[in-house]
């Protein structure tokens, strides 16, 4: 596989030999060192633009480098920030000027700045084009007020992915702006919510009189849902490639499970079943991967992997808690109750399967719309 960039031929072998300099020069570097010396050898994501984390290559070439990351133990882990790796960063590469990917991409990367997608709303959850945030425009800066839900990290996050009411005389999926916010700046309240598994993962927020720069908008001024439908799409990808999924209970789990249980064989058809889904969605994931175009807005397929992959989750679990019995219950399986108990929001988070279901009929099948949505 030959791609030639700006005079350079971006080969297997001319991949392999970056990554090879990368882990003899910065052996000794720690991770965070390590990921902005990755990000500099255009190693981070091959289909970034040169000089930005990428080489404008294709996808696939990304599994080589994941490989021999993961063999010397230096594989990117996903959780140091999923929200901006899987949604964020890839949105302000389509989108964002080149002074946002320079300010922005690599501290994402490296996850010296952590963020978080703004969308959802207390009265605009899977109908995200309902929002009532507003930015008002005030000379060379906005003023944003409104309130958000259901964030994920944001009270760890540096910056946030903001969609905002900018034009309200607007039709309801116009007059909408995306801007990056500084989750640090006055006027920005984050107030934790916990989750059935005890954590806190998600938030509100409060926006009082938040000023952001007309430098911070993330394309179009009042055409911000072009930008949140590459978002959504990223999220959709991000989670259907595994990387937004609450499971952390993979085949392994089980086929342990299953050898250590005395009713073992009433149950090894589901669990080759399960396995089979999950080493068929992963390779489903791939082939959208390998078709992914530097730049382009996701497609609509990634809502496939998306449902199948929320829903393989939970199937998966719920066979483990069986498995497992009073054992997962009682704490002596702490992973595989909480991979099931986060699995239960996976089928609403990043959009509900019922809403991912209406998307794959209209976008895919070419079915019409719901008439009671239009």
């Amino acid at each position: 596989m030959t791609q030639t960039i700006e005079g350079t031929d971006v080969t297997e072998a001319a991949v392999r030999a970056r990554v090879d300099r990368l882990l003899t020069e910065h052996a000794d570097d720690d991770m965070t060192s390590f990921l902005g010396a990755q990000f500099d050898a255009g190693l981070a994501r091959m289909d970034y633009p040169v000089g930005h984390g990428g080489l404008d290559a294709e996808p696939k070439l990304q599994e080589i480098v994941d490989e021999a990351l993961e063999a010397a133990g230096r594989r990117y882990a996903w959780n140091r920030n999923p929200m901006g790796i899987g949604m964020c960063g890839p949105t302000i590469v389509a989108r964002g000027t080149d002074e946002q990917r320079a300010r922005f991409l690599r501290p994402i990367f490296t996850a010296e700045e952590l963020w978080c997608q703004l969308f959802s709303e207390p009265g605009a959850g899977s109908d995200v084009a309902g929002l009532a945030t507003r930015a008002e425009r005030d000379g060379d800066e906005w003023i944003v007020n409104g309130s958000k839900i259901w964030t994920s990290l944001a009270h760890r996050a540096r910056w946030g992915l903001l969609l905002a009411r900018t034009d309200p005389d607007a039709p309801k999926h116009a007059g909408v702006t995306m801007m990056a916010i500084d989750m640090k700046a006055p006027g920005v309240t984050v107030n934790p919510l916990r989750g059935i598994t005890g954590d806190s993962h998600f938030n509100e927020v409060f926006f009082d009189d938040v000023f952001v720069p007309d430098s911070d908008v993330v394309g179009d001024v009042n055409r911000g849902w072009l930008v949140a439908r590459a978002t959504l799409g990223n999220e959709r990808i991000s989670i259907g490639g595994g990387s937004g999924g609450a499971s952390g209970f993979t085949p392994d789990h089980l086929i342990k499970l299953l050898d250590a249980s005395p009713q073992a064989v009433n149950y090894v058809r589901r669990a080759g079943e399960c396995i089979a889904e999950t080493h068929t969605l992963r390779l489903l994931n791939l082939r959208r991967a390998s078709r992914a175009i530097a730049g382009a807005e996701p497609g609509p397929e990634g809502n496939v992997t998306k449902l199948l992959v929320a829903e393989a989750g939970q199937r998966i679990t719920e066979l483990g808690m069986e498995l497992a019995g009073s054992a997962a219950v009682v704490g002596q399986a702490p992973k595989l109750l909480r991979s099931y108990l986060g699995n239960r929001a996976m089928t609403i988070a990043g959009g509900t399967s019922e809403i991912t279901r209406n998307t794959i009929a209209e976008r895919i099948l070419g079915l019409p719309r719901d008439p009671l949505l239009k």
